[in-house]
């Protein structure tokens, strides 16, 4: 079952503070950005860079991604690794809120999100 409205909302605000406070500058957002996106259960945040053999087009670079398990009232946190698949974030592999997710993100002790 995807989120209400409501929840949607308050996902995008919560998304939207944590992109604004850690994207870079806007003179090097041409070559590097962050963003994220809300699908079903879950909420991914990615990079955009140029692919360097086509400049003109745009390349999206996972870096974590939260899935709400509505029965247990938890979001468990992932990171994706080389292999290309999702994998438990340790040693934090659930937040309690959506602003925990992002804190974990930011605080990224492991350096598996932006390495």
């Amino acid at each position: 079952m995807a989120f209400s409205e409501f929840e949607i909302k308050r996902y995008e605000r919560a998304a939207n503070l944590f992109i604004e406070k850690n994207r870079p500058p806007p003179h090097v957002r041409k070559e590097l950005d962050l963003s994220y996106r809300i699908k079903d259960q879950s909420i991914e945040i990615f990079e955009l860079r140029p692919r360097w053999d086509n400049p003109k087009e745009i390349m999206e670079s996972s870096v974590a991604k939260a899935t709400y398990v509505k029965r247990q009232g938890i979001w468990k946190i992932y990171w994706q690794r080389a292999d290309l698949k999702w994998h438990s974030y340790q040693p934090y592999p659930e937040a309690s809120s959506i602003e925990e997710f992002f804190d974990a993100v930011e605080k990224d002790s492991n350096a598996c999100f932006f390495g």
